[in-house]
């Protein structure tokens, strides 16, 4: 006997005729969401409750809303303060297949260990992170090279070792932080760069918690 889950049974408009139930089973939620990830990677946007209607085969927009209500309620999408449908959890999981040695050659056994959301992997606090492409050599020895990209948590407080993204007397930069005494200095992974001494303003706009890297 099937069990679907029933979306909503009723559309919050001006129309307060019961609208046509939409039934969505769960094994339909997997189609669904690669449908979505697949239209999000290739158009870097979601689509509209209209688009979003012909992506999943519907005639009805209000379809459309009852599907997207669900996938909120399952924490794959949200809405921003316009209510506009936004990426929550929709990143692709790769499963992680075992370990690999860095040192001295080893075998290499493959094992399905897990499978995991970059989403989650690479971002700390999804509302307060931001991501930056890198211009500059000044972070090299710190592995940071130009055009990877930098996920920086905003209002994250700095500790020392951290790599921040300051503003330093009106100019944006990346370096190490580091308090001495009553002093912060701004230090490079470079030695051909120098250390910096604010002198007059200093804005801490966030803490570097991930390093993205493309190698094609």
């Amino acid at each position: 006997m099937r069990d679907p889950e029933i979306l909503d049974s009723r559309f919050r408009g001006n129309d307060k005729k019961p609208m046509r139930q939409i039934f969505f089973k769960n094994s339909d939620l997997k189609k669904t969401v690669a449908k979505l990830r697949d239209f999000y990677f290739r158009r870097k946007r979601l689509p509209s409750y209209r688009e979003l209607a012909r992506l999943l085969g519907y005639k009805s927009v209000n379809a459309a809303w009852q599907i997207a209500k669900k996938l909120i309620a399952k924490d794959y999408l949200e809405k921003d303060d316009s209510g506009r449908l936004i990426p929550k959890n929709l990143a692709h999981e790769l499963k992680v297949l075992g370990t690999v040695e860095a040192g001295l050659p080893t075998l290499a056994e493959q094992e399905e260990i897990d499978t995991i959301s970059l989403d989650q992997y690479l971002l700390t606090r999804p509302e307060k992170n931001y991501m930056l492409r890198v211009t500059g050599r000044s972070m090299l020895e710190a592995g940071i090279s130009p055009n990877d990209l930098v996920i920086v948590e905003a209002e994250r407080e700095p500790k020392n070792g951290d790599i921040v993204i300051a503003e330093v007397d009106g100019s944006w930069t990346m370096k190490y932080f580091q308090k001495r005494n009553r002093e912060i200095v701004l230090i490079p992974a470079n030695k051909d760069y120098p250390v910096i001494y604010p002198k007059q303003e200093l804005k801490i706009g966030g803490v570097v918690v991930s390093v993205v890297k493309k190698y094609y």
